[in-house]
């Protein structure tokens, strides 16, 4: 191994994940959306490094920071169960360009329920997208168990606006304005479990503090897959809650009323502002890897850590997802 390089566990987050603002740095790194204008052949290469330097083969010359800026494009880049490399608008360095445009239209087209359909139908194939991307390697998911997550989601989401809609005709128009959100939270609530499903039925594996695998909780899942839900909607809440009252406010201006047609990209352009921190700090509030008592746990998983390690494993841990 090159002498320049100090000897460290690529795969651990460059800063403490026990603290929030440690946790936020690292997602500030990993949903960077300029690493998508990174090519392939740079990302191949990135991905080459890392394994070579886990392999304990890194070239002579390479600097720590050239090892740092490498994972963070295998982390945004490639599946961290499989290795392969995401599709481009499933990673989540692209949830601020994809996540603008979808929400800021969504924002401004919510008086006519053909708008309301198609934005919502467009905003839940991008979450399903996403979540596909995102999901649980070790817990794979079949085309049916997709394909139902993505109906029944996007049927909630549709169900849940064009309902609000009619029921807020009459409502001040900033209420009508807050029935996007209210329709992504709702869909949030039945996609993210429905297309982790297998880790409900199965469970996911859960460690001791030093990874060692101790089995599988269903009760580790639901934590896991609850955070990933409050995060979602967390995301999304503060530019489809607070950017609504802005825009209510500022359409009131002779200025405004004269460039309409520019009010979806300004509205646009102030989502994507809202989404470039939102993100990495909806996605910092629960640690990646999780935790859950040994007396929450389910009794015969209990039974079975008690069977091999006595009551030396007072806590186990798992990853949430994102």
């Amino acid at each position: 191994m090159s002498a320049s390089v100090t000897t460290f566990n690529i795969d651990t987050p460059r800063w403490d994940q026990s603290t929030f603002w440690g946790r936020v740095k690292h997602f500030f790194n990993i949903t960077d959306p300029r690493t998508l204008l990174v090519s392939e052949h740079e990302l191949d290469s990135a991905k080459a490094l890392v394994e070579s330097y886990r392999a304990g083969m890194v070239p002579p010359g390479t600097s720590q920071e050239q090892l740092f800026y490498a994972k963070k494009l295998y982390d945004s880049a490639f599946h961290p169960d499989s290795g392969e490399k995401m599709n481009l608008i499933g990673r989540m360095s692209f949830q601020v360009p994809g996540g603008m445009a979808i929400t800021g239209f969504m924002l401004q087209y919510y008086r006519t329920i053909p708008a309301v359909v198609f934005w919502q139908w467009v905003n839940q194939s991008f979450n399903a997208i996403v979540n596909y991307t995102n999901r649980n390697a070790a817990n794979p998911i079949s085309l049916k168990q997709i394909g139902v997550a993505y109906v029944t989601a996007t049927s909630t989401a549709l169900a849940t606006a064009v309902g609000l809609n009619l029921y807020t005709k009459r409502a001040p128009s900033l209420v009508a304005r807050w029935v996007p959100f209210a329709a992504v939270a709702a869909a949030n609530c039945v996609n993210i479990p429905l297309m982790r499903q297998q880790e409900l039925i199965n469970g996911i594996t859960v460690t001791d503090e030093n990874d060692n695998p101790l089995g599988k909780s269903r009760k580790a899942a639901v934590k896991g897959i609850t955070q990933v839900v409050v995060s979602r909607i967390a995301m999304a809440a503060p530019g489809m809650i607070l950017l609504p009252v802005i825009m209510e406010r500022l359409e009131k201006y002779p200025f405004m009323k004269k460039i309409q047609v520019l009010h979806a990209p300004l509205q646009t352009i102030f989502v994507g502002v809202v989404l470039v921190f939102m993100v990495p700090l909806a996605c910092a509030l629960f640690p990646q890897r999780s935790s859950i008592a040994f007396q929450h746990l389910e009794p015969d998983l209990q039974a079975s850590i008690i069977a091999k390690h006595g009551d030396k494993v007072p806590f186990v841990y798992f990853n949430k997802g994102l």
